[in-house]
């Protein structure tokens, strides 16, 4: 079955529709991270219900489930509050939606935050990590059944998914800040189970720094668009995931909250 990257033309009209603003830039903020869209001026929202392409899930505890239309860093921005994960039962192309939204209201950078639990030792709870390139090991794809862009190919190159240029400012901003950020592989899996220590042992073999169950259909999506990519990771709990939570997850997000924000804040107005 041929698959489309569009959104329903209802949604791009109801976004525009609520906003005199014209976002340039997305943020997808991940488990714990949505304190992000209360700093944006001018804020709008709609919640993901009134939105047709919108996967119908179930809320995930920590995801405030609603598109906002601001201004952070005095440049316009849509930032999504949550989103579907292919654990809810959704595809990998649903799982993308926010950036083929993002896209379609006319965004060339992408920014996507998620909660990633440590797989190597030198991380600790509350680390951001800057993504550098990920593994899929979802078993999906977003661009399954996609013939690619009119004329061209569905061979989408990857080898800077994770957009050098802008990870270069990242890390200006975070010196300039005094944020430690590093640099990190992050290890996409299907979820909604955490990974055994043997499944840990495994990813920090292959080369993962991190691990976490969203952002990889994000990015391949946002790739396949010709949008830019920027990631950004918190580790929520230490290698090998022991006694992990999910209100652990929140608690570690809510620390961190104020660092990000001002990491991201700073990062859009450079842009």
């Amino acid at each position: 079955m041929a698959v489309s990257l569009a959104v329903p033309d209802a949604d791009v009209s109801r976004v525009e529709a609520a906003s005199r603003l014209r976002p340039r830039v997305a943020v997808v903020l991940g488990s714990g991270l949505s304190g992000l869209a209360d700093v944006a001026s001018e804020a709008v929202s709609i919640p993901y219900g009134e939105l047709e392409g919108f996967p119908r899930v179930g809320s995930v505890v920590g995801h405030a489930g609603k598109l906002v239309v601001g201004l952070l860093g005095g440049v316009p921005v849509v930032l999504f509050q949550g989103r579907a994960h292919q654990y809810q039962g959704v595809s990998a192309l649903d799982a993308a939606y926010p950036v083929r939204l993002a896209t379609a209201l006319g965004c060339d950078t992408v920014v996507v935050t998620n909660a990633a639990g440590g797989v190597v030792s030198r991380l600790a709870v509350g680390d951001l990590v800057l993504i550098s390139d990920h593994l899929n090991l979802m078993g999906t794809n977003p661009l399954t059944g996609w013939a690619g862009p009119v004329g061209g190919f569905p061979f989408v190159p990857m080898r800077d998914a994770y957009d050098p240029e802008l990870r270069e400012i990242m890390l200006e901003v975070a010196a300039r800040q005094g944020v430690k950020l590093t640099e990190g592989v992050y290890a996409g899996l299907l979820g909604p189970s955490y990974e055994t220590p043997a499944e840990v042992s495994m990813l920090a073999g292959l080369g993962a720094d991190i691990v976490g169950m969203s952002t990889v259909p994000e990015v391949i999506a946002a790739r396949a668009l010709g949008v830019r990519v920027l990631g950004m990771s918190l580790v929520t709990n230490a290698a090998a995931g022991v006694g992990l939570s999910h209100a652990e997850v929140l608690e570690a997000g809510d620390k961190a909250a104020a660092q990000l924000q001002r990491l991201v804040t700073e990062f859009v107005s450079r842009l």
